[in-house]
């Protein structure tokens, strides 16, 4: 029987207290301290019977976990990282990697030479209708892929950001912060990116950061992809209040992602592909829709599942550090793009 494994969470906000309750809902795997300097941070383990600690190095000195997740701000985890990996604990780092390619190169090469896993946390990788979509374009259910459209819009209320002053921050704009987790996605289903363009406005709340942007992007492969994002616009379109991931977001019934191929298209989170019968392309031919069926399941409990399964052996990273870097290089070219309004090269970042 496999022993039980002890996890220890850096960050207890939002997204932290998200794989505290992953960890409780499975089985062999237990919570094992949480370590955050903040008044929230003690509160939320005393409620929970738990020791609080304020630096990783501390946790390393009192206990031996057998592994931790880095929810930190994205400032933190190179050094934390670099931590975990010093003290030989595989580490499961929340997306973005990094605040840039250049530094995250590092905590990488180092957890490769080490030989301590690093995996990052795009968990959307990890939902069933994920694997369902890439399973019909492997397939060439699609034909192939020509263009692809990403939507990120939705309105953070202010006190999300007055309650973690840093997401105000130069870096911490909807770019890093949530377009990092589509631009992950649609390289998974549709491709490397080589190169792309981008613009951005301020943010209208007098914040460091943007908070609108669209970038165009060239894949490698010749498709062509739009993506828009903003956390300032009042909509339905978008992968949080569209996929049904977590119950906090009322689901819309929309749709976020379009893929289209040259036999086909496919939208999602719906799983809807749209088709001609009899093999007919024909503008003038009637189009249907198949909504796709699939399993259900909680793609952050997977991942930590996934992580467990690492840590044990028995698995390789799904979301390697390598692949952390890649979704890094494209987010950190549309941010260059968006500042000097030139095509930017991905192999230059």
């Amino acid at each position: 029987m496999s022993k039980n494994l002890r996890i220890a969470i850096a960050g207890i906000g939002l997204v932290g207290k998200r794989h505290a309750e992953a960890i409780n809902r499975l089985p062999g795997i237990s919570l094992c301290a949480v370590v955050d300097p903040e008044e929230a941070g003690r509160k939320y383990a005393n409620k929970h019977n738990l020791p609080c600690i304020d630096t990783l190095e501390d946790l390393f000195a009192e206990l031996s976990p057998d592994g931790v997740i880095l929810a930190t701000p994205t400032k933190l985890h190179i050094k934390q990282g670099l931590e975990c990996i010093k003290h030989g604990c595989p580490v499961l780092v929340e997306k973005p990697l990094g605040t840039n390619y250049r530094d995250s190169i590092k905590l990488v090469m180092t957890a490769e030479e080490a030989g301590v896993n690093l995996l990052v946390g795009h968990h959307r990788r990890y939902n069933p209708l994920i694997s369902k979509a890439k399973e019909v374009i492997v397939a060439e259910e699609i034909g192939t892929i020509r263009a692809v459209h990403v939507n990120t819009w939705f309105y953070k209320p202010d006190n999300y950001f007055e309650d973690a002053p840093w997401r105000k921050r130069n870096g911490a704009g909807p770019i890093s912060v949530n377009l990092v987790h589509d631009v992950d996605l649609i390289r998974y289903l549709c491709g490397e990116i080589e190169t792309v363009q981008g613009q951005s406005t301020p943010s209208v709340r007098g914040y460091e950061n943007e908070d609108v942007a669209a970038a165009v992007l060239k894949f490698r492969n010749g498709a062509i992809g739009t993506i828009t994002v903003s956390d300032s616009i009042v909509a339905p379109w978008s992968w949080e209040l569209t996929s049904r991931e977590y119950p906090i977001y009322p689901p819309t019934g929309e749709s976020s992602i379009l893929i289209g191929g040259s036999h086909g298209s496919l939208s999602l989170p719906e799983l809807r592909l749209w088709t001609h019968k009899d093999g007919l392309r024909d503008w003038w031919t009637p189009i249907s829709a198949t909504t796709l069926t699939r399993e259900a399941s909680d793609p952050l409990v997977n991942q930590i599942s996934h992580f467990a399964d690492v840590i044990r052996g028995i698995s390789s990273p799904l979301v390697s550090g390598q692949e952390g870097l890649r979704a890094l290089q494209v987010i950190e070219a549309i941010q260059i793009a968006c500042i000097n309004g030139k095509v930017v090269s991905i192999d230059d970042i």
